[in-house]
């Protein structure tokens, strides 16, 4: 029987990348659901190489435009994330992938997990800001949660089978950024473009910029007090530039 997968925010970096996994095994994969904000053509794409039956893109003039792309297919065609009630009617997605960038990823996420066998968030703001009310629908509806942050995902593996109490320390590791060398009287002159170009990682924009700042690595300590019920006192920064390390318990 083939795997029924959802994707919010299939044309991001995170929804690529997924997407390029998933079509290496095509024949056990059916996608129920898509969504984008504005990038149609990418959109459009991955409709065509999933035959995917439902799709929700928020922009007004990429809606349009995907209309007219297709108007001659029977494709359920929606303008608002709000819809997804109108989608789904049972528990039917084996894995839901929540990836929309940005606090606006919450609601949708929360709306999802009712109909979703297993979740995975990579939306910082969601578990940032709302996590308390994912955990009570995880609950609620007996959805399995899976963190898709390299780092959380790299704790959560190594924590799965043990109980809280036993853990002492978590580090989460931080290439540094592109300036971690970069002389401080320099700061003042740095650019837009130089802090989009990570050292380690090729990711999406905003990402990008949180990373060169550092305050990426905040937001991923509080994730993960968050999600590990774990007290700030147990975490801790280590800059490693190789990356080839995530995570230490």
């Amino acid at each position: 029987m083939k795997k029924k997968i959802a994707i919010l925010g299939s044309t991001g970096s995170i929804g690529k990348s997924l997407i390029n996994i998933l079509k290496k095994d095509k024949k056990n994969i059916e996608i129920c659901l898509l969504t984008a904000h504005k990038n149609y053509k990418e959109l459009f794409k991955q409709i065509q190489t999933f035959n995917v039956k439902n799709i929700i893109i928020t922009d007004p003039n990429s809606y349009l435009k995907v209309k007219k792309l297709l108007k001659k297919r029977k494709i359920n065609i929606l303008s608002s994330l709000d819809a997804l009630n109108k989608i789904f009617i049972k528990k039917k997605i084996d894995y839901t992938m929540s990836a929309i960038s940005g606090f606006s990823g919450l609601k949708p996420t929360l709306d999802i997990i009712k109909y979703s066998k297993t979740i995975a968030i990579a939306n910082k703001e969601s578990i940032i800001c709302g996590w308390s009310l994912i955990k009570k629908r995880l609950k609620k509806y007996n959805t399995q949660f899976i963190p898709v942050d390299s780092e959380h995902f790299s704790i959560w593996s190594l924590t799965n089978k043990l109980s809280h109490n036993n853990i002492e320390k978590v580090f989460i590791t931080a290439s540094g950024g592109p300036f971690k060398n970069y002389p401080i009287k320099k700061f003042k002159s740095i650019t837009r473009k130089q802090a989009l170009k990570h050292p380690s990682w090729s990711m999406g924009k905003k990402i990008s910029i949180d990373s060169a700042t550092m305050m990426n690595k905040v937001f991923e300590i509080i994730e993960a007090k968050k999600i590990f019920n774990l007290r700030y006192n147990q975490l801790e920064i280590l800059v490693h530039p190789k990356s080839y390390v995530h995570a230490l318990v």
